[in-house]
């Protein structure tokens, strides 16, 4: 391995998404093919080891102590052309220098230890734990092993997860365990069970294994002829002792740097949402001024992932509520107006049958009021703005009616109604003029469901069907309020912890009703107001639509640079699906060209391809090595131009391509 690449490349990995877990796997890799120790003189030939192996096993056959597997012992090693082993190092398979699925004997009344899958970690070298049982209980139907044997599981996903272990430590010698394992027993104290296992845990026989798997999705194992017959690379015994002792070195410094990742990380997570939250306690325009250009100013160590963007959308949605994203004109009605105007109509329809209500509420008292709101703003609860305000339909025995498309939990995704399998009730007209949804009611979700629906706000825009009793409706004045304000105010955190504080849990199952929905304070500006903040709320969300996108692409750019590094270093695309990608739509004629060096701490994957090949190569290998879609390729080659590390073409260096050549 060339030392001066890995430490050019190595920040772009460990920073990348999951970059931790390549540098595990180019571990592993990098072990097995000699490039992590160096040779001594006295190591010896592996050659001489094999030899002293198969002179022992010959033996063993003929005393009858040896599990044979014939059918694969006639099949001939496979070795890869790609890899080139040091010259003391030579080519064998586990069939050769080993048992494959080895049988303890024990008496039945013998203490044994019996380990489940579960009892098998993930994590290199990760802790076993085992059951203490009675042999005569798991002999039969379970997979046999004992200390120094090497297992690895064989059911997707514990094979890909890369479920394995070295057993050792068992008080007790000998046990079994789930059916759903490979297991390799050395037969020579020159093969170290470590060894094996970075072996087994290493790409070059996981990326390979996952390809030779059979079965179901689901239900997909790895055979025991690729388990028995994979090639495996044999440096001399001293070697395995060395390249043992050095990755397990290497594993403990990535375990140091994930946990001081995971510890940035978290400091980023804190000092973000304190900052956020500063922001939101402003009570003053210009404390709102100070707190928000502390956050712009620190805005590129706050927001890393395209997750963190989810704090920027709540923060808007409380600054919305408290009033802070719009300015207030002195031409607005004053909401106190609004709010009697509201009270008129609903004294209009409290003689219709069809009006639902919940029960009356106290007035509210200074104590009640969490923060003060602007000027001609004004504090009310979510059951007095809604003159209309009832659950839907409950089960109906009637067989006669109109057919009546009735919304269901089933039709909630992510909160917006979604009819792909709508299903009819019968209802009478009185039933239909009181259930039906018109655009701009508001449904609550009063019970979980199959996910947790409870107390999600969905704005109606697909009218003209009734709603079963598993919702609420509110129903609003449209003149008077601005039904998409209140649905943005319900989104906020101010509102939605209000909402989950109401939740009853009966029998396992969350509820609210009427009365809880209904209690929930909102702050009510003026029906001018309220547009503007619906507005601003739209553009700003548009915004974080931009953000995440962004943050998005930047992650997939970083994750194709660390693959390909990775790549570049071992051989071997870790982690790396391999799909057909487009293709391009033009073509550069000629070549790119590297340009200035980028620094090391930048992301400028093709430029870093590029130094890797001399400085120069065509755009369809550069295209290709960069791994991504075309269009992903073209920006980031623009960008890369921009900042001149690669040297700008020419314009007539650029064609568009012939629609044959496109499809071919």
């Amino acid at each position: 391995m060339d030392a001066q690449q890995f430490l050019a490349e190595f920040g772009h990995i460990a920073n990348a998404p999951g970059g931790v877990q390549q540098l595990r796997e180019m571990v592993c890799q990098l072990a097995i093919t000699g490039a992590l120790t160096p040779r001594l003189d006295t190591d010896g030939d592996a050659r001489q080891l094999l030899a002293d192996i198969a002179t022992l096993k010959e033996r063993l056959i003929h005393e009858k102590k040896y599990k044979r597997l014939s059918k694969l012992e006639s099949e001939a090693l496979d070795i890869p052309p790609y890899i080139e082993l040091p010259a003391s190092w030579c080519w064998t398979r586990l069939l050769d220098i080993g048992e494959i699925s080895p049988r303890n004997d024990a008496p039945d009344e013998a203490i044994a230890s019996f380990i489940p899958m579960s009892g098998f970690s993930e994590i290199h070298r990760g802790a076993l734990a085992p059951e203490v049982e009675h042999w005569g209980k798991i002999k039969k139907g379970f997979t046999h092993f004992k200390n120094g044997d090497v297992v690895v599981a064989k059911i997707t996903p514990c094979f890909e997860n890369g479920k394995a272990a070295v057993i050792e430590g068992l008080e007790h010698d000998i046990g079994a365990g789930t059916t759903e394992l490979h297991v390799f027993r050395s037969i020579h104290t020159g093969i170290l069970p470590g060894y094996v296992y970075l072996f087994l845990r290493s790409p070059y026989f996981a990326v390979e294994g996952e390809k030779n798997m059979t079965g179901t999705a689901g239900q997909k194992r790895l055979p025991t002829e690729y388990f028995a017959t994979r090639a495996l690379p044999l440096p001399p015994s001293a070697e395995q002792t060395r390249i043992v002792a050095k990755v397990d070195e290497l594993m403990a410094l990535c375990d140091k740097l994930e946990a001081q990742q995971q510890s940035r990380r978290k400091l980023q997570n804190n000092l973000r949402l304190s900052t956020l939250q500063a922001v939101a306690s402003a009570t003053s325009p210009h404390e709102l001024q100070t707190t928000w250009a502390r956050l712009s100013n620190n805005f590129g160590r706050l927001f890393h992932a395209p997750e963190d963007v989810a704090d920027l959308r709540s923060l808007v949605l409380d600054l919305a509520v408290h009033g802070f994203l719009t300015e207030q004109s002195e031409d607005d009605t004053n909401a106190i107006k609004t709010f009697e105007d509201i009270k008129a109509v609903e004294k209009r329809l409290v003689a219709d049958k069809n009006l639902g209500r919940p029960k009356p509420f106290q007035p509210l008292q200074e104590n009640d009021i969490p923060f003060s709101l602007p000027n001609g703003w004004i504090w009310t609860r979510l059951g007095e703005l809604a003159p209309d305000f009832q659950n839907g339909i409950s089960k109906r025995h009637g067989n006669t009616g109109i057919a009546t498309t009735v919304l269901r939990l089933a039709d909630i995704l992510k909160n917006q109604i979604s009819l792909t399998e709508p299903r009819d009730i019968l209802l009478t007209e009185s039933e239909r003029d009181k259930y039906l949804l018109e655009d701009g009611d508001i449904l609550i979700t009063r019970v979980n469901g199959s996910a947790d629906l409870v107390g999600s706000f969905i704005l109606v825009n697909a009218g003209g069907v009734a709603y079963c009793d598993h919702f609420i409706r509110l129903r609003f004045v449209n003149e008077l309020i601005d039904v998409e304000y209140v649905w943005v105010a319900s989104q906020s955190p101010f509102i939605r912890q209000q909402i989950s504080g109401k939740f009853v849990t009966t029998a396992g199952q969350k509820t609210v009703n009427q009365n809880h929905i209904g209690s929930v304070l909102i702050p009510l500006p003026p029906i001018q107001e309220q547009h503007r903040i619906v507005k601003r709320v739209a553009e700003l969300m548009r915004l974080c639509d931009s953000m995440e996108s962004q943050l998005r692409h930047a992650k997939e750019v970083a994750c194709r640079h660390a693959i390909s590094a990775v790549s570049s270093l071992t051989g071997i695309a870790i982690g790396q699906e391999e799909e057909p990608m487009k293709a391009p739509q033009t073509e550069l004629i000629a070549s790119l060209r590297l340009g200035a060096a980028p620094d090391i701490k930048v992301q400028a994957p093709l430029a870093t391809i590029l130094a890797r090949h001399n400085g120069e190569m065509s755009a369809k290998d550069l295209w290709r090595r960069f791994g991504g879609e075309i269009e992903a390729f073209y920006a980031q080659l623009k960008t890369e131009v921009a900042h001149g590390w690669i040297l700008e073409p020419a314009p007539a260096e650029m064609r568009e391509k012939p629609a044959d050549a496109v499809s071919a």
